[in-house]
């Protein structure tokens, strides 16, 4: 079985058509403001009445309240949640129970205990997606999608109660090397499929589900 990729930031219909024909599990929409990938979710629902059943339609919030949660799912039909910010373990059970829809939760690495902080989630998040921290001395930085690596020993050998996913500066010619190394069964790129920074290049796309289908 190969590993699943998720391509997140789509913001056009050819993105997403390549997206969807190169085998993407899951396909990732943000609606962060302050991100030049975020989508009003006018735009979004439209693009994801095109994304077949089976596969998985994840909206990317970060510290978001409940109201703009549900004026998002009153246009675009979500299959899972991604919380992407601080938000503490009591939330996302909270969201979990109020939205009736799985929740992924992001945890920022930098080093070792930010992995073991990830056990505190591990009874509320279906999933959890680990991403590399931004130091704080990088202007303009993200919550993710920065196109930062960290070092995938950190995960090697993980046994955790939920499923997992690799985060943080993949792309077509490192995620192999990536899995390899981390054993990560589910991996997440955004900034490694962009040529121009913030807008999808279907070619890297391409590129990218190309090699994560023979892992």
């Amino acid at each position: 079985m190969s590993v699943q990729a998720k391509i997140c930031g789509i913001r056009d219909e050819e993105a997403l058509r390549v997206a969807v024909d190169g085998g993407a599990a899951l396909i990732g929409f943000v609606f962060y403001p302050p991100s030049p990938r975020s989508l009003d979710p006018t735009a979004a629902g439209a693009l994801a009445r095109r994304v077949p059943a089976e596969v998985r339609r994840v909206g990317l919030f970060v510290d978001e309240t409940d109201a703009a949660i549900d004026a998002v799912l009153a246009e675009v039909d979500l299959d899972m949640l991604q919380f992407h910010g601080a938000e503490p373990p009591e939330r996302v059970a909270e969201a979990r129970a109020r939205f009736e829809r799985p929740v992924a939760k992001a945890i920022s690495v930098a080093a070792r205990e930010d992995i073991e902080r990830a056990g505190a989630y591990e009874e509320v998040a279906d999933l959890l997606l680990f991403d590399a921290k931004a130091p704080k001395r990088m202007a303009d930085a993200l919550p993710g999608g920065n196109g930062l690596i960290f070092d995938w020993n950190l995960l090697a050998g993980r046994d955790g109660a939920r499923p997992w996913m690799l985060s943080g500066g993949l792309d077509a010619d490192n995620v192999a090397e990536a899995v390899r190394i981390s054993g990560a069964p589910m991996v997440d790129v955004s900034s490694g499929v962009e040529t121009v920074r913030w807008q999808k290049d279907p070619a890297l796309i391409k590129a990218f589900l190309d090699v994560t289908n023979t892992l």
